[in-house]
């Protein structure tokens, strides 16, 4: 199941687990730790009491009282000391433990704050790449719902580099909504009637032989006039020249690329019930992110994302930034969405994958 990044207050999130970034003592405390307590209420704190602590590293799980989940989950995350002490291996056994225990407990979802990266100064990028790291690895085995929860737009951010060639990407590829839409209706405008020309002398009668043909060509506007008489059964006609659907070009860029189902819906970051109505339920239409991150995870070249966007219903489109961080990362070969989710979290964009 999907792994998703997301800003929200950790203490509404409506799981089965959330995990409190707690000290040794797990007697409470500030930030995350203070914030879970006050919600949870005194009953909590008694719970805690009877853990006699938690050592770094390591996890343990109460009620969660007056919270709307089932269960608190409270990991104790290593101070950073300049990474020479072994800061990187706890870290990744926090979230290593955390998840062990929710499954053991039966939980189909957990949320985590980023951990260790508020007071105990773990650098927020290293902090990220850690728990992207553990998380994943533990979710090739396992059918979970994972939730990195960060508070507010200034908890969280890319690299400099990477957010600097992104954004001037964006700034020399975007051209805006109105732009955009005025060069959509211009388009349709004059595909209809190009359609309804090409039918309409289609349907003209052919020239018996023997007759003179220097007779002028009919002029379009006579055409067009004449194409409202055209028999109703010419569009059921043209619709049945239909090429390759969606999901035919999906399952068959699955054979091409020699991966299993799993490995394209992991890949994509996506729920295995999800892809299971993909493939088995002819009239069911995934949403563009939903194809984008299957575009992904086969890893397609821009002209082959753009083809099966395009059986889908949708397109690429300039005038969208969502649109543009994903072709930016296409076009550089750059097919981790993990990667790209970061990108389009940065940026305030809805992620690929997940439940969309």
């Amino acid at each position: 199941m999907p792994f998703e990044i997301i800003r929200n207050d950790i203490t509404r999130m409506r799981v089965d687990a959330i995990v409190n970034a707690a000290n040794s003592s797990l007697l409470g405390g500030g930030g995350v730790d203070g914030a879970i307590h006050r919600a949870a209420g005194p009953e909590l704190l008694e719970e805690c009491r009877r853990l006699n602590g938690c050592g770094t590293g390591q996890a343990k799980i109460t009620g969660a009282y007056r919270l709307p989940c089932r269960y608190v989950i409270h990991t104790v995350g290593p101070i950073w000391q300049g990474g020479h002490y072994g800061e990187k291996e706890l870290l990744a056994s926090c979230y290593r433990e955390s998840l062990r225990l929710a499954a053991d407990n039966g939980c189909a979802s957990v949320a985590f704050p980023l951990i260790s990266s508020g007071a105990y100064g773990y650098p927020k990028e290293e902090a990220l790449r850690v728990a992207e790291e553990t998380i994943r690895a533990f979710l090739e085995s396992e059918e979970l719902m994972v939730y990195l929860v960060v508070y507010g737009s200034e908890a969280f951010a890319l690299s400099r580099e990477k957010h600097r060639h992104i954004q001037a990407f964006i700034d020399d590829s975007y051209i805006g909504p109105e732009f955009e839409e005025n060069q959509r209706r211009r388009f349709w405008q004059a595909r209809r009637a190009d359609i309804r020309y090409s039918e309409a002398l289609s349907a003209l009668p052919d020239i018996p032989d023997g007759v003179k043909t220097g007779a002028p060509v009919p002029k379009k506007a006579d055409v067009v006039m004449a194409a409202a008489s055209l028999p109703e059964e010419s569009l059921s006609d043209y619709l049945k020249r239909m090429d390759e659907g969606f999901r035919d070009m999906l399952l068959r860029k699955i054979d091409e690329r020699g991966i299993t189902d799993a490995d394209c819906y992991k890949g994509a970051n996506m729920d295995r019930k999800l892809f299971s109505k993909i493939k088995n339920q002819a009239d069911y239409h995934p949403g563009k992110s939903t194809v984008l991150a299957l575009a992904v995870s086969l890893r397609l070249d821009l002209p082959e994302t753009e083809e099966l966007l395009r059986k889908a219903g949708f397109a690429l489109s300039d005038s969208s930034i969502f649109d543009l961080i994903v072709k930016f990362h296409i076009l550089h070969g750059d097919y981790d969405i993990y990667s790209i989710n970061e990108a389009l979290f940065d940026f305030d964009q809805k992620l690929l994958g997940s439940l969309n």
